[in-house]
């Protein structure tokens, strides 16, 4: 019996904070309070584990798990963006939208919808997903038990153990690209950059459409500040997959921070053009980049594309506060 999985979410560099003097400023934060729920907003049961990511660096500063109301709380939250991730067993892995920490608030809150794991499996059948090689289609029984093995302890972030069956999967069936990308994933998460950059690299080499590999390599050189080698990858990626917003949302950012503006511009158009609810910073990126080329208009109303789908919110604040400055350059 053959086994194709993508389960096993691949780590992606979240956008990086766009400075705003105003918020830098801040320092202290409070407590966080999360909720849980299924996609028909019914509250989860039993313990799923909740981890609190930083939005600027990607790192896991906390983790918790939920109560049997799908509740948990973070204490002493320190100001800045973060991310909610949520796993466990029964659902599929899933990441929150970005969102700020206010010091103005002694408690926020921030809800999580998941999908069960028996629910539609878009990872496995959307039409628009990046090609499957060849050669994961022909993985071997015996090396997709041990990539079965390595996905639970993923999830539970067993990362050292983790190594292990992966290595295993990898000695079975060599051309396992998807082994090899969730293998570069436990290494970032060990902290080892050279063993994460070679199993990417080899994930590539397996399977030269396998978009995961090509994203995380991106997130490795943005890490780097090799943002023309993060830029080259993500266009691979964003051509194998032209429907991912995530990945075309990234590309948007680097394009912006290696002052390729126009270039920034049109990847977030491609956004806009999409489903993007989950993105609404990238008509921020667009407004820099306009900004930068000295096309102020163009960058105001970006700004009010950004506030129309985001209007509560410190970033909102942020924006509103950019928007009039530019405002009354225009109008002196």
């Amino acid at each position: 019996m053959l086994h194709h999985h993508r389960s096993v979410p691949f780590l992606l560099l979240p956008f990086l904070c766009l400075p705003v003097p105003s918020l830098l400023a801040q320092r202290r934060g409070g407590n966080l309070q999360v909720y849980v729920t299924y996609t028909d907003d019914r509250a989860t049961t039993g313990q799923l584990k909740v981890e609190l990511v930083s939005g600027s660096s990607g790192v896991q500063v906390a983790e918790t798990y939920t109560n049997d109301h799908g509740g948990a709380m973070f204490s002493n939250v320190g100001v800045g963006t973060y991310q909610v991730s949520v796993s466990g067993q029964d659902i599929q892995p899933t990441i929150s939208d970005f969102f700020e920490v206010d010091e103005r608030k002694s408690t926020q809150s921030v809800s999580v919808r998941v999908k069960r794991a028996t629910e539609d499996d878009a990872a496995n059948t959307h039409p628009g997903g990046p090609p499957v090689s060849a050669g994961d289609l022909r993985v071997p029984e015996a090396a997709s038990k041990e990539f079965d093995k390595a996905t639970k302890l993923i999830a539970a972030q067993e990362w050292q153990k983790a190594v292990e069956p992966l290595n295993k999967a990898l000695a079975l069936y060599p051309k396992y690209a998807e082994a090899y990308n969730n293998l570069g994933v436990v290494y970032a998460r060990l902290g080892d950059s050279q063993k994460e950059q070679d199993a990417l690299q080899k994930a590539i080499a397996a399977n030269d459409h396998f978009a995961p590999a090509f994203v995380n390599l991106a997130r490795l050189e943005m890490k780097n500040n090799n943002l023309p080698a993060a830029e080259d990858h993500l266009k691979q990626a964003t051509a194998v997959d032209p429907t991912d917003a995530q990945s075309l949302a990234l590309l948007a950012q680097v394009q912006l921070l290696d002052r390729h503006y126009e270039d920034a511009i049109a990847s977030a158009a491609k956004v806009h053009s999409m489903s993007h609810a989950s993105y609404p910073l990238v008509h921020y990126v667009a407004a820099r980049a306009w900004e930068r080329l000295h096309r102020l208009s163009e960058a105001v109303s970006e700004l009010k594309m950004f506030l129309t789908e985001e209007p509560p919110g410190d970033r909102a604040n942020a924006a509103r506060q950019e928007m009039a400055a530019i405002q009354q350059q225009m109008n002196p």
